[in-house]
């Protein structure tokens, strides 16, 4: 493969990775609309997720589903698993902390993924990206920092928990990266609602908490899973991590648009750092770290 291919998959990869994160950062746009308990929003968000991309998978396949699951092995069941565990694990985390601690906590993902892409995938990140991620969490850090709470043990052990399963999500997909792993996603959502259904009330919404509860499933939900599955194996798993941490500062920029939520000076100040931490990143020449990773190197 040529310089200039890897080069133009490398930025289709950026570009899916950076409208997943604007998808998954609707996620306070679209709770703050919809006036149902978290387990009811969990469990609606993952079946239309879910159902949304059965239909891509159903539609990509046409006839070769079972094959292209086993294809996957066993790394697609543990994205799932993970994946779902993920979501479970940040939902309490969020009951138990405070949310400056979650926010913290999430933006040291890529640092988490930087480490076991070393050691599963032998993959070594560059130290331009390296310094962007140390700027993003830098960036998160002062968005955070007036609020982070104390006393919370067990709360950030579950953010912490989320951190590294969403960490080994984007190393197992990256691992994969010539297998199409959007099935496995498809079942992460799918096992979310399933794992929340004992605890919800999914009959007490009515319909146009249903209509925005459908929007919020495929929009976010399943969109931002999708672009995660397509764009994770055409970058380096680092960077793909650290342009999932965009979704923190447009999370707040979506809020105060649409609410006249005020943020903080210091979030602004954070958010700005974080945004031009990914700008730069991505602006930096390079071919990315898949040529550097023996074990990918051989895949392709």
């Amino acid at each position: 493969m040529s310089r200039g291919d890897v080069m133009n998959k490398v930025w289709l990869g950026t570009l899916l990775l950076i409208a997943s994160a604007v998808a998954y950062s609707t996620a306070g746009f679209f709770t703050r609309l919809i006036a149902v308990d978290a387990w009811t929003l969990l469990f609606w968000r993952g079946l239309f997720g879910g159902v949304f991309l059965a239909g891509i998978v159903v539609f990509q396949q046409r006839g070769r589903l079972w094959p292209a699951i086993r294809a996957m092995g066993w790394e697609g069941v543990l994205v799932a698993l993970c994946s779902a565990l993920a979501t479970v694990c940040f939902l309490n985390a969020m009951r138990l902390t405070a949310v400056a601690d979650v926010m913290v906590i999430d933006a040291a993902i890529p640092f988490v993924t930087a480490a076991m892409a070393w050691v599963i995938l032998g993959e070594r990140e560059s130290w331009w990206t390296l310094g962007a991620t140390i700027a993003a969490f830098a960036g998160m850090t002062i968005m955070a920092g007036p609020a982070v709470a104390s006393g919370h043990f067990l709360g950030d052990l579950l953010a912490f928990a989320m951190a590294v399963l969403m960490a080994l999500v984007i190393v197992l997909i990256r691992r994969k990266r010539g297998v199409n792993m959007v099935p496995a996603v498809c079942a992460s959502a799918l096992l979310c609602a399933l794992i929340v259904w004992p605890f919800a009330s999914p009959l007490q919404v009515n319909a146009e908490e249903f209509g925005l509860l459908a929007l919020f499933g495929v929009s976010q939900f399943g969109m931002g899973l999708l672009l995660l599955a397509l764009g994770t194996p055409l970058v380096s798993a680092t960077r793909g991590a650290l342009l999932g941490v965009l979704q923190t500062p447009l999370a707040t920029l979506w809020v105060w648009l649409a609410f006249a939520e005020q943020p903080a000076v210091v979030t602004l100040l954070g958010g700005a750092i974080v945004l031009a931490a990914v700008v730069a990143d991505m602006m930096h020449p390079r071919t990315d770290a898949a040529v550097s990773s023996p074990a990918l190197a051989r895949e392709s």
